[in-house]
């Protein structure tokens, strides 16, 4: 509890906002930029890497990029809000009637599905580890709930190895590798890029199914070891409750909102369009954001039963996508400066100078770790550190996909020391950071282990 507290303190105390750690870090690229790099027009310097920085936030193909990954973030959480998914949870919650119990059931199931959307993960770990909570005092059955809580966060461990995680689905996108590179690469770099790297190279490939199964046992295993070890208490809780309940009394064109059939057959028509449009690529496990949103989209539709229920749905979902909005510009930019000024290049030769191909992927993890308590967005990480990977990768011979995985693995690993993708989980489970940090680093460091050893030995 001590060290929890200790890193609890730290974070509130030396790291600011994630909008503000975006805005020094724009300035820090910007000064290193002058320090270690020459003018490339002859201008002024300070005026070319602003002029850089501008181009760089708006990024036509990164602006569609940012805005796929808040639609999977968003859609994932309407999801986990419908009728159907919220009758599941409370079914499932009857069968948790100990701590350990509950502690197996919530890291699973949340797993599972953060495997499949990480927004649809967070929300359903938070919601399902609230109505275990709320059982247990209806129950007067002691338990330990920031046990129950952090297991419910554990699907923030795996989601950038799994169908939502932001540089897999990007790079299984047709040449997003290469316009990704162009202006950083040379001619004959460029010629070893792969127009895409597929899901069964990456998400379904042996390695990173094995480690995702080792996890789907270890974390469990663990943390109902430690459920034996610790004091259950009882708990007061009010109700969480959500409701996308129509409003009664609707006339005219207000009844096609709560229209059951409407939203059933349009989100079928989406359905339909989705099977005709994506079916070979889905056979080819070229998941890209555009299907996982389109197939959500259709899905949540109905599910919700109503245009209704989805948008009040959607009203809840947007708050958590706010932060994110108006971050990914900014690593945009960020990422502008360090392509055009050659500072990617210059990265990725010492990383190049210090490892090999059998240590780059480790260098690449925990130097991802270390970034993602920086910028805790896989979507801006991979702007800004994916062209440094794919770079180093190319000059020392290591394989595209174990160096993308690498940085998958260390992106999500320190979510469990970075509290800032907790906040809504907290926010509905009404626990504080400091409660769940204790095991929330028991489980990271399980992770750490068995990455590394994947890394290392696969």
């Amino acid at each position: 509890m001590k060290i929890a507290k200790f890193i609890e303190t730290l974070f509130k105390r030396y790291l600011p906002s994630p909008f503000t750690i975006a805005v020094l870090l724009t300035l820090l690229t910007v000064i290193l930029a002058l320090v270690l790099t020459k003018p490339v027009t002859g201008d002024n310097h300070v005026l070319e890497i602003l002029s850089y920085w501008e181009s760089g936030i708006w990024n036509n193909s990164l602006l569609v990029f940012a805005y796929q990954m808040m639609l999977i973030l968003v859609l994932g959480h309407i999801l986990v809000l419908s009728k159907p998914v919220n009758r599941l949870i409370t079914s499932i919650t009857t069968y948790a009637n100990t701590t350990q119990k509950a502690v197996v059931l919530v890291s699973v199931t949340t797993m599972l599905v953060a495997f499949f959307n990480w927004g649809l993960g967070l929300i359903f770990g938070a919601i399902l580890a609230r109505k275990i909570g709320e059982q247990a005092q209806d129950t007067k059955t002691p338990l330990n709930y920031p046990l129950v809580g952090a297991a419910g966060y554990v699907g923030l461990m795996v989601w950038h190895g799994g169908i939502s995680g932001s540089a897999l689905i990007k790079v299984s996108e047709t040449n997003h590798i290469k316009n990704f590179m162009a202006n950083i690469s040379s001619a004959e770099m460029l010629v070893k890029l792969p127009e895409s790297i597929n899901f069964n190279q990456t998400v379904f490939s042996g390695t990173n199914l094995l480690l995702f199964a080792i996890l789907l046992i270890a974390i469990p295993l663990v943390l109902s070891k430690v459920a034996k070890i610790t004091s259950p208490t009882v708990i007061n809780l009010e109700r969480y409750q959500f409701t996308t309940k129509a409003k009664n009394n609707l006339k005219g064109a207000e009844q096609l909102d709560s229209s059951k059939w409407l939203s059933i057959g349009f989100g079928g028509l989406i359905l339909i369009a989705f099977l005709y449009q994506y079916w070979g690529s889905l056979m080819q496990f070229q998941i890209t954001p555009n299907m996982l949103n389109f197939f959500m989209l259709g899905l949540g539709i109905i599910l919700h039963g109503s245009f209704n229920s989805f948008l009040k749905a959607l009203e809840e979902a947007i708050k958590g996508a706010s932060g994110i909005l108006i971050q990914f510009p900014l690593y945009f930019g960020i990422m502008g400066i360090m392509k055009s000024t050659g500072m990617v290049v210059m990265i990725s030769d010492f990383f190049v100078s210090i490892a090999n191909e059998t240590t780059l992927p480790i260098f690449t993890f925990f130097s991802a770790g270390l970034v993602n308590i920086f910028v805790p967005s896989g979507g801006g990480q991979w702007a800004v550190q994916g062209p440094i990977v794919i770079e180093s990768a190319l000059k020392l011979g290591v394989p595209l996909p174990k160096a993308i995985m690498a940085l998958a693995y260390g992106d999500q690993i320190t979510n469990m020391l970075q509290p800032f993708w907790a906040l809504p989980l907290l926010g509905i489970t009404k626990l504080k950071a400091k409660e769940i940090l204790p095991y929330t680093l028991i489980m990271m460091v399980v992770g750490v282990m068995v990455f590394l050893g994947g890394l290392l030995l696969l």
